[in-house]
């Protein structure tokens, strides 16, 4: 009697029933992939069939659903790739991106898995390390280039520097002054002032002073008839000497862009790349990837760059647990880039990739696979009345 095909079939809708549970237990891990049970049938050159056989349990690869969580260190990525992890010795890779960061600095999953990317200063395209945020802070850098546009009023009346030589204390002597802080080399900020004084029509000489300390350096401006800037000269290093343990300084002033109007004197935008020591106050990543740390001198730092993964067959890879997948001879070596980069999604920072279950499906495809365990339950039950009936035969 066909009791075998009944009860092959019993074990494939059994299996079935498991994988579907277990995506129904799954339907809250935040970037679980959902599976389905394939099957084919025995026939082995026999007249009828001899049942029914697991093939494979594949996974869905599908994306989840984006849902945000307002935590920095949550991420979702938006589009193909996977994180990359580290995990004892092993390359493990995972589409759920709630991280942490841990007393030493590495940025891990639930698990302990070390995310890996490309540290601060470690080119594209070798091999990811694991990434790690400094415990220490930025050290203090000192002003070395200063850059200002301004707009220096022609109407002016030009300053006989033989009749009034050039002091700090008396503003007849300078026709307009603006301040700016710099830094030393160890942080300690330096008020400062430049002084911009009309020395002749379309030329103006340029003074930089350190609290009373004054440059022995003088630039000067050279502008043409239409009040644009043509040339400068002396600007690239006004020295000082702070002392007290700070290093010499030399200021480069760039005022590229400045102009020579009939308008009053105008500053139009300042900067300098000066700045004292800073702690670690924050750590967010950029859609590209990037880690970036924000410093209480307010001072923003990339850190380091996510790797993400791609693989030719992600149906090859090979399931650990976790959320977590490792290649295997199907699935190919894998793709490495960064975020954004060709066939690679961005990254969602504050957000999470949900699992890609659809609990609907699910709930009817249980219904479905129920009724064909009930189905191959019953076809057993007619094999076995068969049986009876040909023994009762006198």
């Amino acid at each position: 009697m066909g009791f075998s095909q009944a009860l092959s079939g019993l074990r494939a809708a059994a299996t079935n029933l498991d994988v579907i549970s277990n995506n129904v237990a799954n339907s809250q891990v935040v970037g679980f992939k959902s599976a389905r049970a394939q099957f084919s049938d025995i026939y082995a050159n026999a007249q009828v069939g001899l049942g029914v056989r697991v093939a494979g349990v594949f996974q869905d690869f599908s994306d989840g659903n984006i849902e945000t969580t307002n935590r920095n260190m949550d991420l979702a990525i938006s589009g193909k790739g996977f994180f990359r992890f580290e995990n004892q010795g092993q390359i493990e890779y995972s589409r759920n991106g709630q991280l942490t960061i841990d007393k030493q600095g590495f940025i891990v999953n639930a698990q302990g898995a070390q995310l890996t990317g490309y540290p601060q200063g470690v080119e594209f395209g070798g091999q990811p390390e694991v990434l790690r945020v400094p415990p220490g802070g930025v050290p203090a850098n000192a002003s070395s280039e200063l850059s200002g546009v301004f707009n220096l009023d022609t109407s002016t009346a030009i300053v006989d520097r033989a009749a009034v030589p050039f002091d700090q204390a008396d503003p007849d002597s300078y026709s307009y002054a603006n301040s700016v802080t710099l830094f030393d080399s160890l942080g300690n900020p330096q008020p400062s002032m430049m002084y911009f004084t009309k020395t002749g029509d379309n030329q103006w000489e340029v003074r930089m002073s350190r609290g009373n300390e004054l440059a022995p350096e003088v630039g000067q401006l050279d502008f043409d008839t239409n009040g644009l800037l043509t040339g400068t000269t002396g600007m690239d290093g006004f020295t000082f000497v702070p002392g007290e343990g700070a290093a010499d300084m030399s200021i480069a002033l760039d005022v590229t862009g400045t102009t020579q109007f009939a308008n009053e004197f105008e500053l139009t935008s300042m900067e300098q790349n000066g700045y004292m020591s800073g702690t670690l106050m924050q750590v967010a990543v950029a859609e590209d990837g990037s880690i970036i740390g924000t410093y209480s001198n307010e001072q923003q730092v990339v850190l380091g760059t996510i790797a993400l993964a791609n693989f030719q067959s992600l149906e090859g890879l090979k399931s650990v647990g976790n959320n977590a997948w490792v290649e295997s001879q199907r699935s190919g070596v894998p793709i490495l880039s960064v975020p954004g980069e060709g066939q690679f999604g961005s990254i969602m920072a504050g957000a999470v990739e949900a699992s890609n279950v659809d609990l609907t499906q699910e709930l009817v495809a249980m219904i479905i696979a129920q009724r064909n365990y009930q189905a191959n339950a019953q076809s057993i039950k007619s094999q076995d009345e068969a049986l009876q009936t040909t023994m009762q035969l006198k």
